[in-house]
C-alpha cells in the first residue's frame, strides 16, 4: 500500500469514528470523500477488509465504534447469532391447502420469485454451496460467523426421502466446517449431487463442528403437525434439530377442514406435546384471513394459542394472499372468498401481536411474497410498520420478545434485573427466565426451563429424559460475539447472562426434585456445556442434579 493510500485509509477511519451525528447515510458521505484511486468508492467488503488491515494504527477505544459502523445490516447478527436459510429442493407435498402456491420449480408453499427461493435456486438447492456462500457473504461485509443458526425451509421436511435428508444436512455441516477465519471466495453450486450418505457419514462431521471455527448453535427444520411422533422426533434430533417450525394456520377445525390442510387440531395438540416432551422449541405459523375465517375467529383463535396446551415459544403471522393457480384463486374468481380490506387486517393482525406475550417470539409478519405474485390480499411489505404505528396511537405497546431484543445498545449488570415467568402446559410447568433492563425493559438474554410433570417424566418416550428437567432454549442478545473471544465491555454477550441463566435453571430444578438437567444442545454449543459440567449422552447433554 502507497503511503498517500495508507494516510487515506487512515484518515477514512478517523472521520469515521469521529463523525458525531451518526445516521444511516453518514457512511456513504464519509466514503465519497475518500474515493479510491480509480474514482468508486469503497464497497462494504472491500471497507472491512482495509480496517482488518488498519486495526493496528488505530486507538483502541475507537475500534469497537467503527466495527459497528461499517457492518452492513447490523440486525442481521444483534439477535445473537448469524441466521442462514437454506432451501430443499422442489419435492411433493403430502398435504393439498387450497391457498398454497404450486410452483413446480420450488418446493411446495413456496414461490421462485421469493428472496429467499432466488438465492436457492442461484445455487441449484445445493446445501453445501448454500451454506458456504451466505457465510462468506456475511464475514464479507463485517459479520461475526462463529455462532450460526441454520433455518431449513422447503415445506414438509419430514416428507422427503431419507437419505436425501441425512445426506442434506451433512452437508450443511460440512460447508460449516469447510469455512475458516480467512475465507473470502465464493464457491460454485454443484448440479444435483446427492450421494449416498450414513448417519456415520454425518456423525462424522457433526463431530468436527463442535470446534470447528463456524459452530452451528441452532438446526431449524418445518414439518406438519400430524408427521410428528416419537420416532420421527427422534430421527430429528439425531440430524441435530433444535427448532421445529409447524404451520398450526388455524385452530377452527371448520377452517382447517375446508381449506383441505388434511390434518385437525388434535393433531396440532399432540405435536405441541411431543416437542416439548422432547425439548424442542416450537415455532408456528399462523394464516389471518383464511376461507371461511372471521376477524372474530382469528383473534380468537391466537389468543387460545397461549392457553394450555399449545403456548409457542416463536410464531409468524401470515395474512392469507391470494396466489394465481391454487384452488383459494378460484374460490376468489367465483366471489367465495373475500379477502379483508387494510383497514380489517391491520386490526386483526395488531390484535394478535398486542396477545403476543412476554415469553414468545413474533419473528416475522408477513411472507415475502413480491407483490406482482399476489391476486389479492395485503401487497404491502411494511405491514408490520403500519400494524405498529396503529398499536400505538392505541397506546399499546408489544411486549414479545422481538419487539423487546436488546440489539447493539450497551448496558452493565446495573442496568439489569431478572424476570421469572412461569405458566402451565399439559406436560407440566415452563419457565422462562430472562435478564431485562430496568430502565426500558429491554430483553438482554433468556432461557427456557422445562419442568416435566413427575408421572409423566418417569414415563418419559425416551429414556435419557426420564426424571429429567429440560433447557429448551438459552439465548443472549447483542453482537456476536466469536466463540473463544470476549465481547467489548457494555454488550449483554460480554455479562456472562448465559451462565448465569443455566445456574438458576439448575438451582429450580434441583428444589423441584429432578434426578438431572437435560439440555437440547446444538451440535456447536456441546462444548460449551461441556465446560460448564454437562456430559454428552445420546442425543442431549445432562448434568446429574445437584
Amino acid at each position: 500500500m502507497k503511503i498517500t493510500e495508507k494516510t487515506k485509509v487512515k484518515n477514512l477511519f478517523a472521520n469515521i469514528a469521529l463523525e458525531k451525528k451518526w445516521d444511516e447515510n453518514s457512511l456513504n458521505k464519509i466514503l465519497r470523500q475518500y474515493k479510491k484511486e480509480n474514482g468508486n468508492l469503497y464497497k462494504n467488503d472491500e471497507l472491512v477488509q482495509l480496517f482488518e488491515i488498519a486495526k493496528k494504527d488505530i486507538k483502541k477505544k475507537d475500534i469497537s465504534l467503527i466495527e459497528k459502523r461499517i457492518r452492513l445490516k447490523p440486525t442481521r447478527t444483534n439477535s445473537g447469532v448469524a441466521v442462514v436459510t437454506v432451501m430443499t429442493m422442489p419435492y411433493y407435498c403430502p398435504g393439498n391447502c387450497i391457498f398454497c402456491p404450486n410452483d413446480r420449480s420450488m418446493p411446495k408453499s413456496y414461490i421462485a420469485s421469493e428472496p429467499g427461493s432466488q438465492r436457492a435456486l442461484k445455487m441449484m438447492f445445493d446445501p453445501y454451496a448454500q451454506v458456504y456462500n451466505r457465510l462468506v457473504a456475511l464475514k464479507n461485509i463485517g459479520h461475526s460467523i462463529e455462532k450460526v443458526e441454520i433455518i431449513v425451509l422447503g415445506g414438509t421436511f419430514s416428507a422427503y426421502d431419507g437419505n436425501y435428508k441425512i445426506w442434506f444436512v451433512k452437508e450443511l455441516f460440512r460447508a460449516l466446517n469447510r469455512v475458516k477465519k480467512s475465507t473470502k471466495k465464493y464457491i460454485q453450486p454443484r448440479e444435483f449431487a446427492m450421494e449416498q450418505t450414513d448417519w456415520e457419514d454425518l456423525e462424522k462431521e457433526q463431530v468436527k463442528n463442535e470446534t470447528a471455527y463456524c459452530r452451528n448453535v441452532g438446526l431449524v427444520l418445518e414439518t406438519r403437525p400430524d408427521f410428528l411422533s416419537k420416532g420421527e422426533l427422534i430421527y430429528l434430533r439425531k440430524l441435530g434439530a433444535t427448532k421445529i417450525q409447524i404451520g398450526i394456520q388455524s385452530l377452527s377445525e371448520k377452517v382447517l377442514r375446508e381449506n383441505e390442510t388434511g390434518r385437525d387440531n388434535e393433531d396440532t395438540k399432540k405435536a405441541f406435546e411431543l416437542l416439548r416432551l422432547f425439548g424442542f422449541k416450537i415455532h408456528g405459523h399462523w394464516m389471518p384471513n383464511l376461507y371461511l375465517s372471521t376477524p372474530k375467529e382469528d383473534i380468537r383463535g391466537y389468543k387460545e394459542l397461549f392457553t394450555d396446551p399449545y403456548h409457542p415459544d416463536e410464531m409468524k403471522i401470515y395474512p392469507t394472499s391470494v396466489i394465481p393457480n391454487t384452488d383459494l384463486y378460484e374460490l376468489y374468481k367465483e366471489g367465495k372468498y373475500k379477502p379483508y380490506d387494510e383497514k380489517t387486517l391491520v386490526k386483526v393482525v395488531g390484535e394478535c401481536i398486542a396477545l403476543t406475550p412476554r415469553y414468545c417470539r413474533l419473528s416475522r409478519v408477513i411472507r415475502d411474497i413480491p407483490s406482482q405474485e399476489i391476486a389479492a390480499g395485503n401487497k404491502k411489505t411494511n405491514l408490520r410498520q403500519i400494524v405498529e404505528q396503529y398499536l400505538e396511537k392505541k397506546g399499546i405497546k408489544p411486549e414479545d420478545i422481538r419487539s423487546r431484543e436488546i440489539q447493539g445498545e450497551e448496558i452493565t449488570k446495573e442496568d439489569i434485573k431478572l424476570e421469572k415467568i412461569t405458566y402451565k402446559t399439559s406436560t407440566g410447568s415452563e419457565i422462562f427466565l430472562s435478564y431485562k433492563t430496568k430502565k426500558d425493559d429491554k430483553i438482554c438474554g433468556f432461557l427456557r426451563l422445562s419442568l416435566p410433570k413427575k408421572i409423566i417424566s418417569r414415563k418419559h418416550p425416551l429414556d435419557e429424559l426420564k426424571d429429567s428437567s429440560i433447557i429448551r432454549e438459552v439465548h443472549v442478545y447483542g453482537k456476536v460475539v466469536g466463540i473463544d473471544k470476549k465481547s467489548k465491555e457494555g454488550e449483554s454477550q460480554h455479562l456472562g447472562l448465559g451462565k448465569e441463566l443455566i445456574k438458576l435453571a439448575e438451582d429450580i430444578s434441583k428444589k423441584r426434585g429432578y434426578k438431572k438437567i437435560s439440555v437440547i444442545s446444538a451440535i456447536g454449543t456441546r462444548e460449551y456445556y461441556k465446560k460448564l459440567g454437562y456430559k454428552r449422552n445420546d442425543l442431549y447433554m445432562y448434568r446429574p442434579g445437584r
